[in-house]
């Protein structure tokens, strides 16, 4: 039954009064849109008789009254129908289909366009074929599209756009990329620069002050000269603070000869015959008297650098003929640098990580269910100045022995209990090293110059028991960027194990072994 509601009653009214006035508005506009509508014989006389000849774009168009148009190769040649000519009608769709690319440079040149046109899919098709044809072919586009005439005569014009200098814009920049200009030259072009002073900190206020950049030259190569001698790493990068100092560092001869000829870093500290026992103990004098026979004993550090005396930075060694400036080294920074010599401010380790297969719980043929075992060990070598180095084979990480690797933690309360941080030294090794090369006075005596070029260390180690000796004979390399760290490799060559009683020598294979990379330690200082 139903309830008789005035609202309800309204609403219905209302609604279906706006329904009907709709309905009756629509009908109007499409009576006067056919009455208005133009005939399909009017038209096509209007086409005919008024209007300019439609033209046919066909691959060569690019613009339309200036404005560069997007073309959509994948559509259909209905698709194509309606585009829009120049005069903004539309075209017919061209005939002229493009050809296909042949080689991988077409394919190289077709991808860049339909990247530029924003149709990844297909690109990404073309860079991929053009590759499997030629792996080579970015090189070949960059030759033909970027030679280095083209570059030359682009660069005539250092600003093509008319930019101002001040807006960013990737055509101020040379294709080429940075200045090839020789670094001799272009360090010799800073001989007249000076050190610069900070600027203010705001605008109006006064610089502040900027002592350094009133030094004479004289005594600022003073300066420089205790920084080479107290860390050579900071004085080489003081370096890249101003064009002043990258002169100085570069240029300055003396400093370099003080590094090459003292004791801190250079080939004064290095030894080319035995200087020590393997044990550490000084060499049995050569007429065979010993020490305790002697009316007086000898003064030993004498033979060794005392860290708490102070060198004159100013005294530099009489140098031996082999250290002269030769073609080999022209300067002394070179000599320096790609001389092989040792580190002492660091350690050299040798991570080992091998696997090798494992038991089986249970018989069983599948190859899948057999265990594998990896094997990861390590082998640490540290030099000291005296002759000695201590060598150490162990499980344990760098982390957790390299700072415990001093001649105070060697063989001190490291029983099988001890829980110390310095029981990896348990087993840790003394011994003794040496140089190989021009250097070294018995190398003719011997006919070594011959056989051993200059650059291999031989160590001498102690063995599993008093009546064995291991000897190991490695090579100085550099790892690395070229003109990067230097002398920081060593290269196994071999590796022997010396019966002292008997005089027989037992060859360890290297199958798993690598070579000992250099790593500083901050902890060991100068290394002294």
């Amino acid at each position: 039954m139903e309830t008789n509601n005035p609202d309800l009653e309204n609403f219905r009214r209302q609604w279906q009064e706006e329904v009907t006035a709709r309905i009756k508005n629509k009908d109007q506009e499409a009576s006067n849109d056919k009455n208005h509508a133009p005939s399909k014989e009017s038209e096509d006389s209007a086409v005919k008789f008024t209007l300019p000849p439609i033209e046919v774009l066909g691959d060569d168009a690019e613009t339309v009254d200036g404005i560069s148009t997007q073309a959509y190769h994948d559509l259909e040649d209905k698709e194509d129908a309606r585009k829009l000519g120049s005069g903004g009608l539309l075209s017919r769709p061209s005939t002229q289909t493009p050809k296909e690319p042949g080689s991988a440079l077409e394919h190289y040149e077709r991808a860049i366009e339909r990247e530029d046109q924003g149709n990844l899919g297909d690109s990404l098709k073309l860079y991929r074929q053009a590759f499997r044809l030629d792996a080579g072919v970015d090189r070949i586009y960059k030759n033909k599209h970027f030679s280095p005439s083209t570059a030359k005569i682009k660069h005539a014009n250092p600003n093509p756009s008319n930019a101002p200098a001040t807006v960013p814009n990737t055509a101020h920049h040379s294709l080429d990329g940075p200045s090839t200009e020789p670094v001799a030259q272009l360090i010799a072009s800073f001989s007249t620069s000076s050190i610069p002073a900070a600027p203010p900190p705001t605008e109006g206020s006064s610089p502040p002050p900027c002592p350094i950049a009133g030094i004479p030259s004289e005594i600022l190569v003073e300066v420089l000269l205790e920084t080479a001698v107290a860390d050579i790493a900071s004085f080489a990068r003081l370096s890249i603070v101003c064009k002043r100092l990258a002169y100085l560092v570069a240029t300055e001869d003396r400093i370099w000869e003080r590094i090459c000829y003292g004791h801190e870093y250079g080939f004064a500290a290095m030894h080319y015959t035995w200087a020590v026992t393997v044990t550490g103990h000084p060499l049995p004098s050569p007429l065979g008297i010993s020490e305790l026979q002697l009316s007086e004993p000898i003064d030993l550090s004498a033979l060794t650098l005392n860290p708490n005396v102070a060198i004159s930075t100013h005294f530099v060694p009489s140098a031996p003929p082999s250290l002269l400036l030769s073609p080999l080294y022209p300067s002394y920074k070179a000599m320096l640098r790609t001389r092989p010599r040792i580190r002492f401010n660091g350690c050299y380790i040798s991570t080992v990580n091998y696997h090798r297969p494992g038991a089986s719980s249970a018989p069983s043929t599948a190859t899948y269910t057999s265990p594998v075992h990896i094997v990861t060990y390590y082998r640490y070598l540290r030099f000291f100045r005296d002759g000695t180095c201590i060598s150490l084979l162990t499980t344990a990480e760098p982390a957790d022995v390299v700072h415990h690797l001093t001649k105070e933690n060697l063989h001190i309360h490291h029983n099988r209990e001890s829980m110390l941080p310095s029981a990896v030294m348990r087993h840790a090794l003394k011994g003794r090293w040496k140089l190989s090369g021009s250097l070294d006075p018995t190398a003719h005596d011997e006919g070594k110059s011959a056989s051993e070029p200059e650059g291999d260390v031989h160590i001498e180690t102690e063995g599993v028991g008093p009546k064995y000796m291991y000897k190991l004979h490695l090579s100085l390399r550099s790892a690395g960027r070229a003109g990067s760290t230097r002398n920081n490799k060593l290269v196994w060559k071999g590796f022997w194990s010396h019966n002292r009683l008997t005089d027989d020598w037992a060859a360890f294979t290297l199958r798993n072994d690598r070579a000992f990379f250099w790593s500083r330690v901050r902890s060991y200082g100068m290394g002294w």
